[in-house]
C-alpha cells in the first residue's frame, strides 16, 4: 500500500514513527509538505500538484495538519477526498476538532 503522510515536519517524532511504522509493514511511505501542493479545481477531474508536479497515485493519506495551517490543510485534504483516497481523519473532522 502506498501511504502519504501529510506534515510540515518530516524530522518530527510522531512523522518518523508513522514512516517506521508503516515499513514495518511493508507499505511504501512518503512524507508530503502540506504546504507544496497546488490544488486544480477543474469539474469532474479533481487533482493535485506537489512541487509542481503532477502528483502519484496513492492508496490511503495520514493527515497530520497543524493549527496554524488548518484552511489549506483541510482544502488539500478535501481535495484528496475528492479524489476518492482514504483519508485517515476527513478534512470535515479536522475543522471540528480545531472548532473550539
Amino acid at each position: 500500500m502506498k501511504l502519504g503522510i501529510l506534515s510540515t515536519s518530516p524530522n518530527c517524532y510522531s512523522t518518523r514513527r508513522l514512516v517506521e511504522a508503516a515499513l514495518n509493514r511493508g507499505h511504501t511511505c512518503k512524507v508530503l509538505n502540506t504546504l507544496k501542493f497546488a490544488i486544480d479545481l477543474e469539474k469532474g477531474l479533481p487533482n493535485l500538484y506537489f512541487r509542481q508536479k503532477e502528483l502519484s497515485v496513492y492508496d490511503a493519506v495520514l493527515p497530520r495538519i497543524g493549527a496554524s495551517i488548518t484552511y489549506f490543510g483541510t482544502a488539500v485534504v478535501r481535495q484528496f477526498e475528492q479524489m476518492e483516497v482514504f483519508c485517515a481523519n476527513t478534512s470535515a473532522s479536522i475543522s471540528t476538532s480545531r472548532d473550539k
